[in-house]
């Protein structure tokens, strides 16, 4: 699947139309059963870390100025956009349309930022997405709006088939993130390698979950993402080349 930076022409929700009604194998009863699984783990999950959210959230306004929580807009299930909630990590007011991809050293994270980046904390909140609604616990990875609205061609919106997830297969498979693996040459700007060499992957990896998904795969990526944030957080993997990186979609 190859990406350019030339906006896609049709909107959010095009390309639905023939993929709409969900992966061959994902019926009412499958739906209907992850939703209830979704709903359990979601609420126990805030019961338990409800404490360390509001303890980190006391902690991220003592030592910045701006909100504890974080809401960005991004595309939902059947492409439709909602608002997905996360401690705020960046100083306010620096995520501009030309700045929505963070590097790994981004100026723009503050210091207590980083470590609840580190091991996922500021993705808490979202559990509270999945209660309303808005997120599965295991899914393609959400991806912003204006991106989407941009770039996405009619088949990458198949994703929006199911819910994007508080984890996913692109999570743990390239775990700690793309730009990990494959950081951009000098010079490159990181949301436009993102675009034209992440994103790629990542929509390939969310295809996959879409046709392949089951309750199987959700608990091995569930399991996975455990052991990512408790034992890869210390001792990071070994970097690997992207599929086609070698064939260099942008010159440094």
């Amino acid at each position: 699947m190859a990406h350019s930076l030339t906006p896609a022409a049709s909107s959010p929700a095009e390309g639905l139309g023939r993929h709409g009604n969900g992966p061959p194998g994902s019926g009412l009863l499958h739906r209907m059963a992850k939703r209830l699984f979704d709903i359990g783990f979601a609420a126990l999950a805030l019961l338990v870390a409800g404490p360390l959210i509001l303890i980190c959230a006391a902690i991220v306004k003592l030592t910045s100025a701006g909100p504890a929580f974080y809401r960005a807009k991004r595309a939902g299930f059947g492409g439709k956009p909602f608002t997905m909630v996360k401690l705020r990590t960046m100083r306010v007011g620096k995520d501009t349309a030309d700045r929505r991809v963070t590097a790994d050293h981004d100026d723009r994270i503050t210091a207590f930022g980083r470590l609840l980046r580190k091991f996922r904390i500021d993705e808490l909140p979202q559990f509270w997405n999945v209660l309303r609604g808005d997120m599965s616990i295991v899914g393609p990875r959400p991806e912003d709006w204006d991106i989407v609205e941009r770039y996405f061609t009619p088949e990458d919106r198949r994703v929006f088939a199911v819910r994007p997830g508080i984890v996913s297969p692109a999570d743990v498979n390239w775990y700690p993130d793309l730009t990990y693996h494959d950081p951009p040459p000098p010079g490159v700007p990181i949301q436009e390698w993102y675009l034209q060499r992440h994103l790629p992957v990542q929509v390939a990896e969310g295809l996959r979950y879409v046709d392949r998904q089951s309750f199987l795969l959700d608990f091995r990526v569930i399991a996975r993402t455990v052991f990512c944030v408790l034992v890869r957080s210390w001792l990071p993997p070994e970097r690997r080349p992207l599929p086609g990186a070698s064939r260099g979609m942008i010159s440094p």
